[in-house]
């Protein structure tokens, strides 16, 4: 018997499929190479400030500019011991473990109401909820201020904690999240005799520890690098945070770089260790939140 011929059919397609595969390789490669790309742009200046805050002053604008000809590590007990630092760090913890807490409590006792209960206007309360994430900040700065000042809270934990308490982006996420936990969880805890209370602390709450990890996060992000109201509440130094205490590097005709970057270093590790430890369940957030509206 002869040797059998190739269908001749079967060629173009095993052509396209080798040119299907060649393209989507050439493709995933292309997308590598813009996000490692992105990822250097971005790492670029936390490697600058780095190597700068180990520096000698004479050195900062001295190439090269991302290697210290000698590393100078007493930067670090300058910008220490330039100011109250460690009072500066307390209150900074104080308000970002505070704030962060009172947004987990109140944003999810919101966002219940709004994902299960039904009661007149929920729906126009919760659009009206989202309306405020579009005011900026500099509007109601004013009036929480004056607010603020007749309580007497100047110079208090209480000023740079309870106006940032509640959260409408908070409220939001977690409503969404909220939304995609089965509504039968509910009934059947309402079943054995639940209150709603109950449900939300035994059943809802442990359920969306992705959600309250995610939410965990940007709030404490937000309250730890928060300028602007700080600085509005606090006039005496020992209430000062750390984000107010940086900026005492920075003077009027010069800017002493190696001790501010130090000092931002420091700052900067108990956020990264925040994102850090919270990492996986901030990942699953984001896979699950918002796939039902």
């Amino acid at each position: 018997m002869g040797q059998e011929c190739p269908d001749q059919t079967q060629l173009p397609i095993a052509e396209n499929w080798r040119g299907h595969r060649a393209r989507r390789a050439l493709s995933r490669l292309g997308v590598h190479a813009i996000l490692s790309l992105m990822g250097v742009l971005v790492v670029i200046p936390f490697l600058w400030m780095v190597t700068t805050s180990l520096k000698p002053a004479d050195q900062v604008y001295s190439p090269p500019f991302l290697l210290p000809a000698h590393f100078a590590w007493q930067n670090f007990v300058e910008a220490w011991n330039e100011a109250p630092f460690g009072r500066f760090y307390l209150n900074s913890a104080v308000m970002a473990i505070g704030i962060t807490a009172g947004q987990l409590i109140f944003s999810s006792l919101a966002a219940y109401a709004f994902a299960r209960l039904r009661f007149p206007g929920r729906d126009v309360l919760f659009f009206v909820f989202l309306g405020t994430m579009m005011v900026p900040i500099y509007v109601t700065l004013i009036p929480t201020y004056l607010i603020v000042h007749r309580l007497g809270w100047i110079n208090t934990y209480p000023a740079l904690i309870v106006p940032r308490l509640v959260s409408p982006f908070g409220i939001f996420l977690m409503r969404q999240y909220y939304l995609t936990i089965p509504a039968e969880l509910d009934e059947a805890a309402l079943m054995d005799g639940a209150s709603r209370l109950g449900i939300w602390r035994r059943v809802i709450l442990p359920l969306s520890r992705p959600a309250l990890a995610a939410l965990g996060i940007f709030a404490f992000l937000f309250a730890w690098n928060d300028f602007l109201w700080p600085l509005v509440v606090t006039k005496a130094t020992a209430m000062r945070t750390v984000q107010l205490g940086l900026a005492m590097f920075q003077g009027r005709y010069e800017t002493r770089w190696t001790l501010l970057m130090a000092g931002t270093v420091t700052a900067t590790l108990p956020g990264i260790a925040v994102f850090l430890l919270a990492q996986r369940r901030f990942i699953e957030s984001i896979a699950l939140t918002g796939l039902k509206g």
